[in-house]
């Protein structure tokens, strides 16, 4: 899971895309990345480890020149989450000059590696799939070529090429030197990619353009919405800001993540025409039957959310319960994301840090707690011994999405089933695990049609609920292999 972030502006692009990379900053914390170009093809590059507001300096932001630019803040699922080698954009001089951001997850990494040796005569100086998907792409560019001049036809050739090699997710923006700004999606629209474009303020009657992953940077910076970029699609806009797409897929077909409107995206965003907010509404709506279902009468005095991405889940399911709602949980709002912070241990320390139990809300009560989702189970497990620290009398704990029992491949990290509390465990063994009295899950059914209820979209991944991956192209020796190659 990553931020990206590409804009085609009539002046200077530097500050709005740090803007953007701060609203995007809940999708990625390792590292994050800026590039600009000017109309001259010039490159400028600026990339730290750490998150935004620590990365950049105003030395840096001065020399970031340029109307057009890509950024991207990124959370490791492949390679390596310390190495600044590995922050992203990415760079290749040839041909023209292609700097590229991605957020997703290569399936297909052994076998593109080898081609590029043997077949694209390309050297690989990282272990990321991000470096791998630019040069794909710079090579199947160089293939279409036919002159000195680069024409749109040929961008949307090798694109279709790329998704012909490239299996697994991607939502990928690029900057191609003197020409302009590349966008697209995989066939499947796993990852999300939206379009945006307003009147410029410089140049009458010309236009600015955004892609994003997320809609709330859009709306935030003056955008209007155009459309997702659809799976399989490709969107050039060149340096005079005239937009042109293409499919570029033979068969696409939309599934994108579920995850994304479980916990990944914020809830002020709007994904493939589907409201998070709202989603998370509804998943409330319907876990809160599976909540009555599964657990005595009386067992519940009060519902909790644990803060914030459950919120909206935790008050619908208060509402339908007819049990009062109460914030137990003080968040301290300068402590990352523990789900994706790397090492059980980081997590572990973190989620107390993260968290503070009011002992006046907790004492002598029957609490339900809801979250999200459970992962690893760690930070679950903090904050039910936090919630019996604090004085309740029994915590039952719901999760908003169903049990997490399969990897995640498509860039989210979850690679590991062994690290999956609910990896060969029932529901019974898993609540023992964790130490609350009663654990109720969201039913696989339930939250597929939580998100996808008046939205015309049939598939989703949910790979990591259900097993079914949508490529269709991970197979178990796949699973076996990237279990085997994570770091310890």
């Amino acid at each position: 899971m990553c931020g990206i972030v590409g804009m085609v502006g009539q002046g200077s692009v530097n500050q709005e895309i740090y803007d953007a990379l701060l609203l995007l900053q809940h999708r990625g914390q390792d590292s994050t990345g800026i590039a600009t170009a000017e109309s001259s093809g010039v490159f400028h590059i600026a990339k730290q480890k750490g998150q935004v507001r620590e990365a950049f300096r105003t030395r840096d932001m001065r020399a970031l020149l340029g109307e057009i630019g890509l950024g991207h803040v990124r959370y490791a699922t492949k390679g390596t989450a310390s190495s600044e080698e590995e922050a992203q954009p990415f760079y290749v001089n040839a041909p023209y000059g292609i700097v590229l951001v991605h957020n997703g997850n290569l399936t297909n990494t052994r076998e593109l590696t080898d081609e590029l040796f043997h077949k694209d005569r390309r050297h690989l100086n990282t272990s990321s799939d991000t470096e791998l998907l630019v040069n794909i792409l710079g090579s199947e560019l160089q293939s279409e070529m036919a002159g000195v001049e680069l024409d749109p036809e040929q961008v949307f050739a090798a694109v279709s090429r790329v998704h012909e090699r490239v299996e697994g997710s991607y939502a990928a923006i690029a900057l191609i030197a003197g020409y302009g700004l590349l966008a697209f999606r995989d066939p499947f629209g796993i990852r999300p990619l939206i379009l945006g474009t307003r009147p410029s303020a410089n140049v009458p009657g010309g236009y600015e353009w955004v892609v994003a992953s997320e809609s709330l940077v859009l709306e935030n910076a003056g955008f209007e919405v155009v459309r997702d970029v659809l799976p399989g699609e490709a969107v050039f806009i060149d340096l005079q800001g005239h937009l042109r797409t293409r499919q570029c897929a033979a068969s696409p077909v939309l599934a994108p993540c579920s995850f994304e409107y479980v916990y990944l995206a914020r809830p002020d965003s709007i994904m493939n025409g589907i409201s998070v907010y709202e989603t998370r509404l509804r998943m409330g709506e319907r876990l809160a039957d599976t909540i009555a279902k599964y657990t005595p009468a009386g067992a519940i005095d009060v519902v909790m959310p644990i803060p914030d991405s459950s919120r909206p889940a935790a008050m619908q399911v208060a509402r339908k319960l007819g049990i009062e709602y109460r914030e137990g949980f003080y968040k301290n709002r300068y402590v990352g994301r523990t789900f994706i912070m790397p090492g059980q241990a980081v997590r572990k320390k973190s989620v107390r840090q993260k968290l503070n139990a009011m002992s006046s809300e907790f004492k002598g009560k029957n609490v339900l707690l809801v979250d999200d989702s459970i992962v690893r189970g760690t930070t679950s497990r903090e904050i039910i011994q936090m919630a019996r620290d604090a004085g309740a009398t029994s915590v039952t704990f719901a999760s908003a999405a169903p049990p997490v029992r399969f990897p995640h491949v498509y860039g989210i990290n979850m690679p590991s089933r062994q690290e999956l509390v609910a990896h060969g465990r029932t529901i019974p063994e898993i609540a023992t695990e964790l130490g609350c009295d009663y654990l109720v899950y969201q039913e696989v059914d339930d939250l597929k049609a939580a998100i996808l209820e008046g939205s015309g979209i049939d598939d989703l991944d949910m790979s990591c609920f259900d097993g079914r991956y949508v490529t269709g192209t991970v197979t178990e020796e796949y699973l076996a292999w990237v279990e085997g190659s994570q770091e310890s």
